[in-house]
């Protein structure tokens, strides 16, 4: 058990155990500041939590110094788990092995750090041979660069694709998928990608389990301004549809005296193979208002009732 009262869970295959709340470094360097962005990280450890999910091309880089910039801090890097993706930086785009080792070296001194925990590969890169990328990530992790390979952004046939080949040449296996899923957009996740993950013994990080702040009831009408662009999407949701997720959320959150963000949270973390959920915030008061009470257990009426509920 951590402070937060969560058990921490293994990712399948690997050494490495994570707390189920996780921090989407997104909003870093955009949405939030240096202060509270290393309030935010504190926070974060301060509750047991330890997966920090980044990118290369976040706010610019930025995201990846302020990380760095809070982990050059005494004893802060051996309570981190550091996930971060290349692929997507205007510098180093693509998956070439140039590309792939140029931007980790860059994604290293940004965050301080000698090795990745994770280093993740964003989104398929049609015009690279996916050996060739395989074969860069093995060189980086036989430096003691890298220690585990994860993917975003990549369907089921390409990670079945990717397991074959590792298989079969001894390249770094896939271990984990980063992937958007949350009650108002299940498809992405369920189905082949479940299936595959599972079956491979892959863990999953859902991203936006809030749906960009929906889930948290801070939008009920296409007139409520979000406070950031990174959270304009949640508007998306507002309808016919998101107002009967809302209330069935709202239902359960009242039957365990919480809030509906917890219970949204909580039902993500209820699904086989989810490792963690990626929270979106701004401030280390919203992480507490969220992760502090621990994680919530629902109950099968209460998870398939948000199944119907959200159900397409």
């Amino acid at each position: 058990m951590t402070p937060s009262g969560a058990v921490l869970r293994r990712v399948p295959e690997t050494d490495i155990m994570v707390h189920p709340f996780a921090v989407d470094g997104s909003v870093f360097g955009w949405a939030s500041g240096v202060e509270e962005t290393a309030r935010i990280l504190d926070t974060l450890v301060d509750l047991g939590g330890n997966l920090i999910s980044t990118a290369d091309h976040y706010a610019g880089g930025r995201s990846e110094i302020m990380i760095g910039s809070w982990l050059a801090k005494a004893s802060n890097r051996a309570k981190a788990v550091i996930l971060t993706k290349i692929g997507r930086h205007p510098d180093a785009q693509g998956l070439s092995t140039r590309n792939v080792i140029s931007a980790t070296e860059r994604s290293l001194q940004r965050l301080n750090t000698d090795h990745l925990d994770f280093l993740t590969l964003d989104g398929v890169d049609a015009s690279t041979p996916i050996d060739e990328t395989l074969e860069a990530v093995d060189l980086l992790k036989r430096a003691g660069k890298v220690r585990w390979l994860a993917v975003s952004g990549y369907p089921a046939s390409s990670i079945e694709q990717i397991d074959e080949l590792a298989s079969s040449a001894v390249y770094p296996r896939i271990r984990l998928v980063s992937t958007a899923y949350n009650l108002m957009h299940r498809g992405e996740f369920e189905g082949d990608l479940a299936r595959v993950s599972g079956t491979l013994g892959i863990g999953v990080v859902a991203r936006l389990p809030l749906a960009s702040g929906f889930l948290s009831g801070d939008f009920r009408s296409k007139s409520d301004e979000p406070s950031s662009p990174l959270f304009e999407d949640a508007l998306k949701h507002v309808g016919k549809h998101g107002t009967k997720v809302l209330g069935a959320l709202q239902e359960v959150a009242e039957a365990h005296g919480c809030s509906i963000g917890q219970v949204a949270l909580a039902w993500v973390l209820s699904k086989p193979g989810i490792a963690a959920a990626g929270i979106r915030v701004k401030s280390a008061d919203q992480l507490i208002a969220l992760a502090a009470p621990g994680e919530l257990v629902l109950s099968r009426h209460d998870v398939a009732a948000l199944d119907r509920a959200s159900a397409r």
